[in-house]
């Protein structure tokens, strides 16, 4: 959950309309924001010498909206390295780009016909060798080299990327009308097709440069696993690059199909040695500054707060809010912030940000932890809700939760409301980063054990096996080289 800028009031319905926000925070987003997912620019732009001052305007606010530039100079060099080869191997060779690593824990990557590339971390720290990363930057180039947009398209929408990252995910909507009304620039979704053949033409290329083609259909293999482990957290997923994209099965076996009719596995190189070593000490998951889950703990740094949530409970940090649900999704919880002047009441805040009936009588003005709370009951059709409105400082929050049926989660929604708490220095100077280390495997290692080393919130195994591209039964093999999330 960011630390700068505050949601505007949102109204909230029934658990469809909750669940809908959880998917949509969980998705990186909340209401109208704008869904960082594979942004690919139309292409038929002509190129410039020299990037406009326009353009780097546009950079800026691109890469701010994605958390700003990752500095890890291994890292780009190598994916400077791979964008050159696979340039060089394309139908359109006397092009170049400029790489862009994002701090961002979003597997996400994306090419702009003005010569850009842009990487976040996220998607570095997913792939498990130089061929996967070239798969995925292979499709993306592929939708410039192909012309999946016309020149118009692109003058007419360019403004609109702009004013959308700018209005909705940097929360200056002033400032993102003004760039809408200069008619300069936006995303373009690629249809189905467009996709397909993108996928089809990367391979090719990926296979042309050197590398071994059937990365793609790995790197989309653990993507997929990935997006299941988020969603057995009972939280959607972020807008990663299934979001606009194909069902990620049909694309595996396109990728999987195109890789063979060109050979065999085992041909091209996947260069997974020095992959390995250049993400060495890359950040992994949520930017301390906007907001760590430890456990059931979470702690946000910059909004000085920190609360636990109950037994059972797994949490997500989201852009906008923190998630959680138990195992079995029969109790959800949501913690975000909200715009409130600092003369409006709790309870007003309350009935401002939920659409059902709050039950009469429920509404109680208290003082918790010596902060002032509103607390309130809200029954739908097949969940019951308790909600409170916090104040701290000048800031308000919001705690909802939900349980199925007609259970008041009362108790547990008390455990976590008192649990809230500003944040100590001490913590704030303990709290250190994940980042992703390598190490190699010696006699005796196992799966298990590795994945005790982890730094994860839970299903370390699970994590570990996604992370390092194994399927379930695999084996560590000693003097290989394997990736932990350690702190």
């Amino acid at each position: 959950m960011h630390g700068g800028g505050r949601r505007r009031l949102a109204r909230l319905g029934t658990l469809a309309a909750l669940a809908g926000l959880l998917a949509a925070c969980a998705a990186d987003q909340t209401g109208s924001v704008l869904t960082p997912a594979v942004i690919t620019v139309p292409e038929q732009a002509p190129k410039t010498t020299g990037r406009t001052r326009s353009d780097e305007a546009d950079h800026a606010k691109l890469v701010a909206s994605f958390g700003g530039e990752y500095r890890a100079p291994a890292a780009h060099r190598l994916i400077t390295e791979i964008t050159d080869r696979l340039v060089r191997a394309s139908d359109r060779p006397e092009e170049s780009y400029a790489v862009t690593l994002l701090d961002s824990p979003v597997v996400n990557a994306f090419a702009l016909p003005s010569g850009r590339l842009y990487v976040t971390r996220g998607l570095l720290a997913l792939a498990g060798d130089s061929s996967e990363v070239a798969a995925v930057l292979a499709h993306e180039i592929a939708h410039v080299t192909l012309r999946h947009a016309t020149a118009r398209s692109e003058m007419a929408l360019r403004s609109q990327l702009v004013s959308r990252v700018v209005a909705d995910v940097l929360n200056d909507p002033v400032t993102g009308a003004q760039l809408e009304s200069q008619s300069k620039f936006t995303l373009a979704r690629f249809s189905r097709e467009q996709e397909l053949e993108a996928d089809t033409n990367g391979v090719r290329v990926l296979a042309q440069a050197g590398y071994d083609p059937f990365g793609a259909g790995r790197f989309l293999d653990a993507l997929q696993r990935t997006m299941a482990l988020k969603a057995g957290n009972g939280s959607a997923a972020e807008p990663d690059m299934l979001a606009t994209h194909p069902a990620t099965a049909e694309r595996i076996a396109l990728v999987t199909r195109a890789a063979r009719r060109i050979g065999a596995p085992g041909l091209g190189a996947d260069d997974r040695a020095r992959y390995l070593a250049a993400i060495d000490g890359l950040a992994y998951g949520d930017n301390p500054g906007e907001g760590l889950v430890r456990g059931r703990r979470f702690l946000h740094p910059g909004l000085s707060i920190a609360f636990e949530v109950p037994d059972a409970f797994a949490i997500e940090n989201t852009r906008n809010a923190v998630l959680g649900t138990t195992p079995e999704g029969s109790r959800r919880l949501l913690f975000d912030q909200v715009e409130a002047s600092g003369d409006r009441s709790l309870e007003d805040v309350l009935r401002a940000t939920w659409n059902d009936a709050i039950e009469a009588g429920s509404v109680e003005n208290r003082i918790v932890g010596g902060r002032s709370v509103a607390t309130a009951l809200s029954r739908g059709k097949d969940w019951t809700f308790r909600l409170a409105a916090i104040r701290m400082g000048e800031t308000t929050y919001r705690m909802i939760m939900a349980a199925k049926g007609a259970t008041d989660p009362e108790p547990a929604f008390r455990r976590w409301l008192e649990s809230l708490r500003p944040i100590e220095p001490e913590e704030t100077a303990s709290l250190k980063p994940a980042h992703l280390r390598i190490v190699t495997a010696a006699p005796g290692d196992t799966v298990e054990g590795l994945a005790r080393r982890m730094s994860v919130p839970d299903r370390a195994v699970d994590r570990f096996l996604v992370l390092n591209s194994l399927q379930r039964g695999a084996v560590v093999k000693p003097g290989l080289s394997y990736k932990l999330v350690v702190e």
